[in-house]
């Protein structure tokens, strides 16, 4: 009981910017311009998706719940660090640092999950369109979505049970700018050997089944746009998953550096670098990616705009 009571007591500091002499002065103002990016993007989206009779079909559906996903996973860590940035300290209580473990790898997974849907969504628009409608009909897409929640939250809730067994016998130092497994079970003195058995199974189930039927999915939508005669037919299929792509290729290329590093690890710099790209900056770039290569969301845009210069 003891060693409990001293684990929970347990103040962690965040190393991730300790290179980097008075950061509070010169990482707070981009990182705050940063949140505030990512939530009126994210929120512009969102907005934007209630609003237009011509964004409600499944696609912009799927897109909000991304942009809610966004949102959620750069709340749960930039204000933190805006505010340590502030106070000019670099803590998290234990009891803060395992609600930062489950709401980010939750949202993170959900993520992952919502990004195979959104291809299946594009599969099924490009590679049957005669039954598009009844592959993805309202009551379809309301489950698919629900079901990403859920199997994110779930899963995620095992490994934060999981954490709660770790001892850090006075070691409080997280090589890291928020709490995540990983980092906790590197600073962890007890076995970690479940955990990491825990982890490397889920990476499969959570990271690696989105990403191979996301993958898969795109195989079966390049060969049906190939087979498209026109160049102007190709181009205009192509454009409707063009910004799709590129979140997935951001997501899951950021997610597999970020959980899949070699066992030697990264220097700590390295390691700051890449946190921040896949937890702070992809969801800022997000809304960017959709807004700017997105014609129909352009063309909301600018009618929200008009409509705003013109009342009347």
């Amino acid at each position: 009981m003891g060693d409990k009571n001293q684990t929970q007591a347990v103040e962690f500091v965040f190393l991730g910017f300790s290179s980097i002499p008075n950061s509070h002065l010169y990482l707070f103002l981009p990182f705050l311009v940063i949140y505030l990016v990512t939530l009126l993007g994210n929120l512009m989206i969102f907005i934007l998706i209630q609003l237009d009779s011509s964004l409600q079909n499944p696609m912009y559906y799927f897109l909000s719940h991304l942009s809610s996903l966004d949102i959620c996973i750069s709340s749960v860590t930039v204000p933190k660090i805006l505010l340590n940035f502030l106070l000019q300290r670099q803590t998290i209580s234990y009891n803060q640092c395992l609600a930062q473990v489950f709401f980010v790898g939750s949202l993170t997974a959900t993520e992952a999950a919502l990004l195979a849907a959104m291809a299946f969504d594009r599969y099924a628009a490009i590679c049957r369109p005669l039954h598009y409608s009844h592959l993805m009909n309202s009551e379809v897409c309301t489950i698919l979505a629900f079901a990403t929640w859920v199997w994110g939250f779930l899963h995620f809730a095992l490994h934060t049970a999981l954490c709660t067994r770790l001892s850090f016998c006075g070691v409080n130092q997280i090589h890291h700018i928020f709490c995540d497994v990983p980092p906790l079970m590197r600073i962890a003195c007890n076995n970690t050997h479940i955990n990491k058995m825990a982890l490397r199974i889920s990476s499969i189930f959570v990271g690696g089944v989105p990403f191979l039927f996301t993958i898969l999915s795109y195989c079966f939508i390049l060969s049906s746009i190939m087979r498209i005669r026109s160049t102007a037919g190709k181009r205009k299929s192509f454009s409707t998953c063009a910004s799709h792509l590129i979140v997935v290729i951001l997501y899951f290329g950021n997610g597999l550096v970020n959980y899949n590093r070699p066992s030697a690890g990264y220097s700590l710099e390295m390691d700051t670098v890449i946190s921040t790209t896949f937890c702070i900056i992809t969801p800022m770039l997000n809304p960017l990616i959709y807004s700017l290569r997105n014609k129909e969301v352009n063309g909301a845009l600018k009618k929200v705009v008009r409509s705003q210069k013109n009342p009347n």
